[in-house]
């Protein structure tokens, strides 16, 4: 493959709505230009799940190859969007971070038994998305998947390759020459 088949996309960014709509952008002007593979080099503490879920949908469905590669930390939605990469890699020093899906509650909230069930079944939801994107991406089997929402825990590359989360552990090198591009977002 030529340095000019492939375009290194950086982002490392919280996943929300503006995130989103800008990698979606960027992704979707490489298709459109016919570029055969975008190396993802992803960084993110997690964010939403509903636009976790749309980036991994719509990163699935793009006409070209997606590499991704966790940088330094891949948390929480941001499982789901790394997952989206037909080839996935970690630097040795990156971490992966499980945890279930919850919710804010705005001072002076009042909860009553039908608004705690919607609550509960939204998350519940949520948790069974993200579960059945990592069941069909990874190795890991549903009760393996439940006991990391519950745990909350930081896992390595070295778990992550055994896992099939990754296919491999390494540095990311970029070939003098390629295309380079970095997302950046408004704070």
């Amino acid at each position: 493959m030529s340095v000019s088949e492939i375009v290194y996309l950086s982002f490392s960014a919280k996943i929300n709505q503006a995130t989103t709509e800008g990698l979606l952008d960027a992704c979707a002007e490489l298709a459109n230009r016919k570029t055969s593979t975008i190396y993802l080099m992803l960084s993110t503490l997690g964010g939403s799940v509903i636009n976790g879920i749309t980036l991994y949908n719509t990163l699935r469905a793009l006409p070209l190859k997606l590499i991704t590669h966790n940088m330094a930390a891949v948390n929480s939605v941001g499982n789901v969007v790394f997952l989206a990469g037909d080839e996935r890699y970690a630097c040795p020093n990156a971490t992966f971070m499980f945890h279930g899906v919850g919710f804010d509650v705005k001072e002076q909230t009042r909860f009553e038994e039908r608004r705690l069930k919607e609550k509960l079944e939204s998350v519940l939801s949520d948790q069974r998305k993200i579960g059945a994107v990592i069941a069909e991406r990874t190795s890991l089997q549903p009760k393996e998947i439940g006991a990391l929402f519950r745990q909350a825990v930081t896992r390595d590359p070295e778990y992550a390759r055994t896992k099939g989360i990754i296919h491999g552990i390494r540095d990311v090198e970029i070939p003098p020459g390629s295309t380079i591009r970095q997302l950046s977002f408004e704070r």
